[in-house]
């Protein structure tokens, strides 16, 4: 108890210390939310300007001043450039449309900013990328972990410049708001329960073609026919496919998560040979349907499922 009690408060410190330094997504850095912080390199060159006076001081050696005061007028100037090389900019997130658990989630960085910047570097989560605006806009992409699947938040972005000398690095970070939707990792299994994908649609079913809609599953479309003509058709069937499938949790074997992973890799492939299929889950049952919108709430509904809701004889 004690342990969690700490865990606590940390957290809720973390979080108040983050509240106080972070900037807004999508306004410009404000030089409030600028913060200055030395480098070794930039720490020798203090050091050796000190040293430069002390010497001038001692031996009454002009050219040391003058040496010591130049470096001094150089370290402001470059720190000022520095300074104003982050000021302004605005930071946007482009979230990935969709990330399977165990790989990376691709975020897209965009950063916009009234004039030319340089060398602006960001991190997040433990990945790093570098962005340059030539013309006041540029783009990056940050490939941020995701090992589990669920709803996850993203983690503090900081973006920082040590242009031009790397005396001082200038430091902004930025708090997120958005969650990233992360699905199971598919898994392949061989299991009777259920048919495979592509199975039940004969070409005794096939009645003519129609114009491609939106929606339209891959496997439906008649590529041959778009390759002739150049016009996107859509193969129309008299009957529909003659077995209506259910992905059902209770149907699989394993743990949750290897449950989830196998019903995941299973939605994927009917969805690619254009089935129609439903998804049954303790507490949910998604009614059978086809095309792109079914198989993204089959992915969501994964996704957000949670175990505790199975009983533990299902969750063996």
């Amino acid at each position: 108890m004690p342990d969690r009690v700490a865990s606590d408060w940390r957290e809720r410190l973390r979080r108040r210390w983050l509240g106080r330094l972070t900037a807004s997504l999508g306004a410009p850095l404000p030089q409030s939310r600028l913060f200055l912080l030395p480098t070794r390199f930039g720490l020798g060159w203090a050091g050796l300007v000190v040293l430069l006076v002390l010497f001038g001081i001692n031996y009454q050696n002009n050219l040391a001043h003058a040496l010591a005061f130049w470096l001094f007028a150089l370290g402001v100037v470059v720190l000022l450039r520095t300074w104003r090389n982050l000021l302004g900019v605005r930071v946007a997130l482009r979230l990935p449309q969709e990330v399977f658990a165990g790989n990376e989630a691709r975020l897209g960085v965009s950063l916009e900013g009234k004039r030319s910047r340089t060398a602006l570097v960001l991190h997040a989560g433990g990945a790093s990328a570098q962005a340059d605006l030539p013309e006041g806009r540029g783009e990056t992409t940050l490939a941020l972990p995701a090992p589990r699947r669920g709803v996850q938040s993203l983690p503090p972005l900081r973006i920082e410049s040590r242009w031009p000398l790397g005396l001082v690095r200038v430091v902004a970070w930025l708090e997120p708001r958005d969650r990233l939707l992360v699905y199971p990792r598919p898994l392949d299994a061989d299991e009777p329960l259920h048919r495979r994908a592509g199975a039940g649609l004969d070409a005794s079913d096939f009645a003519g073609l129609r114009r491609a809609e939106p929606g339209d599953s891959p496997a439906r479309l008649a590529w041959k026919q778009w390759s002739r003509t150049g016009v996107l058709a859509a193969k129309v069937f008299s009957v529909p496919p003659r077995q209506q499938l259910w992905l059902d949790y209770d149907a699989c074997q394993g743990e949750a998560e290897r449950r989830l992973s196998v019903l995941c890799a299973r939605v994927l492939a009917h969805h690619q040979a254009g089935d129609r299929f439903g998804l049954r889950l303790p507490g949910l049952t998604l009614a059978q349907g086809e095309g792109a919108r079914q198989r993204r709430l089959a992915l969501e509904a994964l996704a957000h499922f949670d175990p505790a809701t199975a009983s533990p004889e299902e969750g063996a």
